[in-house]
């Protein structure tokens, strides 16, 4: 499929959902989102994958009708043996994501944004923690620990806006160039062009709780490094809003695993 169709197929896919979007442009290359104000307004030519109205472009990871609970613009994590995650039907390849979330008042608020199902910038209550790691809020999970503790106590809406640029292959599948992660959270630059190779956790949607329609998203994910963002699933109630996804160029589309 051209280029030209698959913009024209996300536009109207989007508009026959609600939901709105612009052709994608290239990210600013000074990245330093505004974060000071909740919630932030998505950008020209964000595509929304959560409004303020609840209309939302998320799947189960059986490519069906999601369980999770969406109300007044909120989606609320339904816990199913850390394997009930969410998966947008957008998908994309190098791309500014942002997404604000509310960590529950009880238990760890254990989640995360996977980006392309592989690579997960943590969710979790750190507030207050002294010594962080590579498991607490803000960190690239398995390949580095945030530069700062950022997190915000319970009862506050907090927010991530990350900067991804997906690692390239060759034709053989072997990663010939590492990919990139800067994200800002609540203010802070937590993660700066940290770089990742082959995905780590032995717990990504891809290989824990896997699925026919992630198998066949992830064939073509392999060949193209276009991918979804999915929204974990961790035993906790975490909720989210305002998630936006801009595209850095011009290969974002709607999946319809009929096309590949």
């Amino acid at each position: 499929m051209n280029r030209r169709r698959s913009r024209c197929l996300l536009f109207f896919a989007l508009a026959a959902m609600g939901l709105h979007a612009a052709p994608p442009r290239a990210a600013e290359p000074n990245f330093m989102p505004d974060q000071s104000k909740l919630p932030v307004p998505p950008p020209k030519g964000a595509t929304v994958l959560l409004d303020e109205k609840g209309k939302h472009m998320f799947l189960s990871m059986a490519g069906e009708k999601i369980d999770w609970p969406v109300e007044d613009g909120v989606i609320v994590s339904t816990p199913r043996r850390n394997q009930n995650h969410i998966v947008s039907r957008l998908h994309f390849k190098d791309a500014d994501i942002h997404a604000e979330f509310l960590l529950p008042e009880k238990g760890p608020g254990n989640s995360g944004v996977y980006i392309h199902g592989n690579y997960e910038i943590q969710i979790l209550n750190s507030f207050g923690k002294e010594k962080i790691t590579q498991e607490d809020a803000g960190a690239l999970y398995g390949f580095a620990p945030p530069l700062e503790n950022a997190c915000r106590k319970t009862g506050e809406w907090q927010v991530f806006d990350i900067r991804y640029r997906a690692p390239r292959r060759d034709a053989t599948g072997k990663i010939i160039e590492s990919g990139t992660v800067t994200v800002w959270f609540n203010g802070k630059k937590v993660q700066d062009g940290t770089q990742f190779g082959e995905p780590k956790s032995v717990f990504h949607p891809f290989r824990f709780g896997n699925t026919p329609y992630l198998d066949k998203i992830r064939d073509q994910q392999r060949k193209t490094m276009t991918g979804p963002l999915f929204l974990q699933d961790h035993g906790n109630p975490v909720k989210f809003r305002n998630v936006w996804v801009l595209p850095a160029d011009e290969l974002a589309f709607v999946y319809e695993p009929g096309e590949k």
